[in-house]
């Protein structure tokens, strides 16, 4: 394991600035469609399973690579070339999620769940759909031999997630609290509009981001591509072979790609591992805030305890981490990390056991934030550090949405477990500290195997 020296002067690079709001962009649907609807639908008596079982609209997230070598190869008419290809198709999902948002205050869940579920879905889609262009930018605002500027900017990513999740998610929940004390009945239709407000903003910062030019875009996948179809890009007559050069390049070489650099075998290991790393986080995630309103405390107290101090405690250890990349490794992070991860379930399972206090909420938040940072720093680091430049977004795509299959179709099962379980919420923390388990299994038998863009791993 190669030891890297530290500069702390690369956090501080223009292009950090830029990574940093594509990170809140990516994290701020998240607020809307885990955070806020599942207390919105809480508030209206929505039983816990339903509640879980609505997260299956994060199913979009996990598909997403099916479509991502598209999105990656096809320009939107008249706007791709005044914006640039990925801010096009951004910006476009940037809409539909604001359209969504003010559809929403038409309806309330008492009356209208499944329309409120239907658009969640459609608000689901889009997000996963920017999401693919969103890391595919924020990768090529770096260049691939800068191992620490990817590092560095891997990081800053997700402290950009964080604050789009965290500040921005405790906001709205403080907004509805303030609407709900003017007098109205529910809280978050007003607030919706305050949240279509924000994405305005966003976009109009978003024009700043350079992009990867075209023509420098088709260099890099006709060099990565020439082993599997040579004469990819060459002229030629017949249309057949067109559209088979064009599905060639579009939908097998990506993939190819990728099982290639790594084999059959420690390929699918790989993405086994990240499907599996934290589950056991995301179970106990979707019913977080559940459990806190059950055991006594408010929406205030969530926005400023989980929300508001477990950011500034994110910002802090994401950091912290990408240094600890930089220094020792991601893999050993990744393992000590997972570890960590677990055991702070342990923490929510004694607070089940004794009841509520701020002290305990505090600390739980705390510890839980520091290992959830860190496992999910190196995590991005990982994906960032084995895709390949001529296909950012497909690969990705893949990687990331198989880490997100994990932590969003299968915790769709946390609502009906507590359920089952009868509210015994101890049992509940107990499992999901001992999912981690096979991911860690997997990652040691493969440790010495894996091909990253870096020789510090």
């Amino acid at each position: 394991m190669q030891k890297e020296n530290i500069d702390l002067s690369i956090y501080l690079d223009r292009r950090m600035w830029k990574i940093f709001l594509l990170g809140i962009i990516q994290g701020f649907p998240w607020v809307i469609i885990l955070s806020v609807l599942n207390i919105w639908l809480k508030e209206y008596g929505v039983s816990k399973t339903t509640i879980g079982f609505s997260g299956l609209i994060f199913f979009v997230y996990s598909i997403n690579w099916i479509w991502a070598p598209l999105i990656d190869k096809i320009n939107l008419p008249f706007i791709s070339n005044y914006l640039g290809q990925r801010k096009s198709w951004i910006m476009l999902m940037q809409l539909i999620i604001l359209s969504c948002l003010l559809l929403w205050t038409l309806f309330n869940p008492s009356n209208d769940l499944w329309y409120i579920i239907l658009i969640a879905l459609l608000i689901a889609i889009s997000s996963a759909t920017q999401d693919i262009q969103l890391d595919a930018l924020r990768i090529e605002q770096v260049d691939s031999s800068e191992t620490k500027a990817m590092t560095a900017g891997a990081a800053i990513m997700v402290i950009g997630w964080y604050t789009g999740f965290k500040i921005f998610g405790g906001a709205t929940l403080i907004f509805a609290d303030f609407f709900e004390g003017q007098g109205y009945n529910d809280g978050f239709p007003p607030t919706f509009f305050v949240m279509s407000l924000f994405i305005v903003i966003c976009n109009f910062v978003l024009f700043y981001v350079p992009e990867l030019k075209l023509k420098d875009r088709k260099r890099l996948r006709v060099e990565a591509g020439q082993e599997l179809s040579n004469n990819l890009y060459e002229e030629t007559r017949s249309i057949s072979q067109k559209v088979i050069n064009f599905l060639t390049d579009t939908f097998i070489n990506p993939f190819w790609n990728y099982f290639k650099k790594n084999g059959i075998s420690i390929g699918f290991a790989i993405l086994g591992f990240l499907l599996l790393f934290k589950i056991g986080e995301a179970f106990l995630g979707r019913m977080s805030s559940i459990f806190y309103l059950e055991i006594g405390f408010s929406k205030s107290d969530i926005a400023i305890y989980s929300k508001g101090f477990g950011w500034l405690i994110d910002i802090i250890f994401i950091f912290i981490g990408s240094i600890i990349a930089i220094k020792s490794g991601i893999i050993r992070g990744l393992i000590i990390s997972g570890i960590a991860m677990a055991l702070t379930n342990l923490l929510f399972a004694y607070m089940a056991w004794t009841g509520p206090s701020y002290s305990l909420f505090i600390s739980a938040v705390i510890l839980d934030e520091i290992a959830g940072s860190f496992a999910t720093v190196f995590t991005v680091i990982f994906i960032s550090l084995l895709v390949n430049r001529a296909y950012t977004a497909a690969q990705y795509a893949l990687l990331a949405s198989i880490a997100t299959l994990g932590r969003t179709v299968l915790s769709s099962f946390s609502g009906l477990l507590i359920d089952e379980l009868q509210n015994d919420w101890v049992t509940f923390f107990i499992i999901t500290t001992l999912m981690v388990v096979p991911s860690l299994i997997i990652l040691w038998i493969i440790r010495n195997k894996i091909n990253l863009n870096s020789s510090n791993i």
